[in-house]
């Protein structure tokens, strides 16, 4: 029998085309190929660092369907829940350049895609409820009706099973009806976390509060044992009952793309949170991989391996 995972994530991965120029993306004439999704950046990230990471899906069986399954078992990451359904298409994005260290233009087109019809019947609790450690966003949540019941379903399981959670809200506001219905659902999934990762601009959406502090105090009353506010190049607050402060950002001497690096710094946190190690250890080691993110075309090629994490002392 193999041994239990460590991290479990439920999420859509998508085919992203990486514009190869700058420039509107209706003017350009080729992409480069990538994989692209919250759930799977960090599913990725965890593998790199040694961490056994599971992840449930569904995806057609298209060549884009084959790419991203082909990808994520190249990562070591157990697909074995991954579902692909012939009647079903995967999602995909375009994502365009560019050379000012602002956030690129995404293009989306995953309404109505595979993994937007993932339900509470998808689960396999033993499966499930055998690993250490749930990754939950709020992308996942956003797809459809039973894609918000089902991540309700899942981090309650792993919840009655004494298992840990950390939760990233990554909003996506033309995925909800409203802002309002928004708040309220990315609120309703954060009380069931351990781990709340909020930047500050989504946490100040969220909870109305102004500052970090106010952020985290917003998440703690939840029951949050851990909040870690993303200030991006400044680095991020952390809010626990032993502890709070800040962690400075590393510098980077050029921002080539801001995409994937929140989940980069989940990574950091996750891995080593896991690990036993200090939440300051935490936070610094996903600054550090943040850092990294933003510094590479793709959402995933500035993650580090093992042996780069190791390299680093963090």
């Amino acid at each position: 029998m193999s041994e239990p995972l460590d991290v479990v994530t439920f999420g859509e991965a998508m085919q992203m085309f990486v514009a190869a120029e700058p420039g509107p993306l209706e003017d350009v004439a080729s992409f480069h190929k990538r994989t692209a999704g919250a759930e799977t950046n960090v599913a990725i990230g965890l593998a790199r660092l040694g961490l056994r990471v599971g992840w449930v899906s569904r995806l057609g069986t298209e060549s884009m369907g084959r790419y991203l399954l082909k990808a994520m078992q190249a990562e070591g990451i157990d697909c074995s829940h991954v579902v692909c359904d012939p009647t079903q298409r995967t999602a995909f994005q375009f994502k365009g350049r560019v050379t000012d260290g602002s956030d690129p233009p995404v293009e989306y087109h995953r309404k109505g895609s595979a993994a937007s019809q993932i339900t509470p019947a998808d689960i396999d609790v033993p499966w499930l409820t055998a690993a250490r450690h749930l990754h939950a966003t709020g992308v996942f949540a956003a797809l459809a009706p039973n894609t918000l019941a089902t991540a309700h379903e899942v981090m309650r399981l792993m919840r009655a099973a004494g298992r840990s959670i950390s939760f990233d809200p990554n909003l996506r506001p033309t995925l909800w009806p409203s802002t309002q219905a928004m708040r309220e659902a990315i609120n309703a999934l954060a009380a069931r976390a351990d781990w709340v990762l909020p930047g500050l601009e989504e946490g100040r959406l969220l909870t109305g509060a102004d500052t970090p502090e106010g952020i985290a105090a917003f998440y703690r009353a939840q029951g949050a044992q851990v909040v870690v506010v993303k200030l991006g190049p400044d680095g991020a607050y952390f809010s626990s009952e032993a502890a709070s402060g800040h962690v400075p950002g590393f510098a980077v001497a050029e921002v080539v793309d801001t995409v994937g690096a929140g989940d980069g710094f989940a990574v950091g946190v996750i891995s080593a949170l896991l690990a036993g190690r200090t939440l300051p250890e935490a936070v610094r080691r996903g600054a550090w991989i943040g850092a990294r993110a933003v510094q590479v075309l793709g959402d995933t090629e500035g993650l580090p391996t093992q042996a780069q994490l190791q390299e680093s002392g963090l």
